[in-house]
């Protein structure tokens, strides 16, 4: 029960956001807990601005740091309590925590409301994560009430509410040199569960089978589990970008592709693989998969430094349009298919997003100019083109029913980007000999 990051290092993330604040007071919670049925929860996990600042696990949490010419860190969390501590398990209580997270005050959370209300006294501001939980809204606006209750008596009370979500998605987007080593180790588990699923595909076996197989690396290696529900799609399956239900049973002749990854210590990883059934690609699914491999190879050429972070997806679609046409999926020019978005029935989604604590991590896409902003150092995306035939009548018969994406994750570098997940097979040939030789050894 200790903190995953230095004490120096949560020290220096609140000091930030404190200057932030100005003269106002921040009022950050963790996440609730949720009931899955009857008195039964489901496996708790904190909010992700509150850990990142605090790296405190527990639910029923609060921090609030005061802001000025003095700030303050205050953390209201469950006091002791032996019986509950029981059924529960271990608390840290306000005396641990304020040693073991580095707040300067810590006290049990049933006082909040009694503390909050002389705290907000006289600031400028109430910052918040406002709209994520109306329940939490209107409790800030009760502490506001009771200040407006005292006016009479000389109670200042704030004129201003601020969202913190913006600021906080600035401050996570940039990821200092231990949330790498974290993601690395995330990428790396996540790396051997999809070879592990590999080596497991065969016909006859269902997607839960695979996905039992991912689930039991990230587990037997450490990781909290799936950082977002496991996508195992095999054949048309794949057509459903957020296919879930991974129930179907494999055919020879299909292809399977998993999206997939674990969380390691509050950082996420996000692979996507396809590759086929029975070990090897027809014709047409090995045109249209070297198509969505050569978009992702375009992709990955534009993530450096100063780059727009538009960049990217735009030059996987001039690769996937092109694809397209010359797989008579797509008629016309170049120019026009990417003008007229034709090329959107086959490819619906961005190249990819920012990764970190979440899996579509926070943090602008835009500049203060409204334009794309520049990749930075530190930054970490996904790079995921992908293209998803249906089975309707004009599709010709050998592309109906294929799903393909390939997805990556990718820390910008001073000079350009390191593929974190690279060693997941992805080129037809690579996939081809490593499901043959892992199947020969199983």
């Amino acid at each position: 029960m200790a903190t995953l990051t230095p004490l120096k290092t949560l020290r220096a993330r609140r000091r930030c956001l404190a200057e932030f604040l100005g003269h106002g007071v921040a009022v950050i919670p963790t996440a609730r807990e949720q009931l899955r049925n009857a008195d039964t929860h489901y496996p708790y996990r904190w909010d992700s601005h509150f850990h990142y600042l605090t790296e405190f696990p527990e639910p029923e949490a609060v921090l609030v740091l005061v802001g000025g010419k003095k700030p303050r860190s205050l953390l209201f969390c469950r006091p002791l309590d032996g019986e509950r501590e029981r059924w529960e398990g271990r608390r840290f209580g306000p005396d641990r925590a304020r040693e073991a997270f580095g707040v300067d005050e810590a006290y049990p959370i049933n006082t909040l409301d009694e503390k909050l209300p002389p705290l907000l006294a006289g600031c400028e501001t109430v910052y918040s994560l406002m709209g994520q939980d109306d329940a939490w809204d209107r409790r800030v606006q009760s502490w506001l009430q009771t200040l407006r209750a005292q006016v009479r008596s000389g109670v200042a009370v704030p004129q201003n509410w601020g969202d913190l979500r913006d600021h906080l998605g600035e401050m996570r987007l940039i990821k200092d040199e231990r949330e790498l080593q974290l993601m690395r180790r995330a990428a790396d588990i996540s790396v051997r569960a999809h070879r592990r699923a590999m080596k497991a595909t065969r016909p006859g076996r269902f997607e839960y089978a695979i996905e039992a197989e991912l689930l039991h690396e990230f587990r037997v290696h450490g990781a909290a589990g799936p950082a977002y529900p496991s996508i195992v799609a095999g054949g048309g399956n794949a057509c459903i970008l957020h296919y879930v239900d991974n129930q179907a049973r494999l055919r020879a002749g299909d292809l399977l592709l998993i999206d997939a990854a674990c969380e390691w210590q509050g950082y996420a990883a996000d692979i996507t693989r396809t590759y086929p059934v029975s070990g090897k690609f027809s014709p047409a699914q090995r045109d249209l998969y070297e198509v969505v491999l050569a978009a992702q190879q375009a992709a990955l050429a534009q993530i450096k430094p100063g780059k727009r972070v538009s960049a990217y997806h735009d030059a996987a679609v001039q690769v996937l349009a092109q694809g397209l046409i010359d797989l008579n999926l797509c008629q016309g020019t170049l120019e026009g298919v990417v003008e007229s978005g034709a090329y959107r029935r086959f490819y619906m989604h961005r190249t990819g997003h920012w990764l970190g604590r979440d899996v579509h991590d926070v943090g602008r896409y835009v500049d203060g100019e409204g334009r794309p902003r520049r990749l930075q150092k530190g930054m970490v995306l996904t790079v995921e083109p992908g293209l998803y035939v249906g089975a309707e009548d004009d599709i010709p018969e050998p592309f109906r029913n294929l799903g393909i994406r390939i997805e990556d994750d990718v820390v910008v570098t001073e000079k350009g980007h390191e593929v974190l997940t690279e060693a997941v097979p992805k080129t037809v040939e690579d996939i081809e000999v490593w499901m043959t030789q892992t199947r020969r050894r199983s």
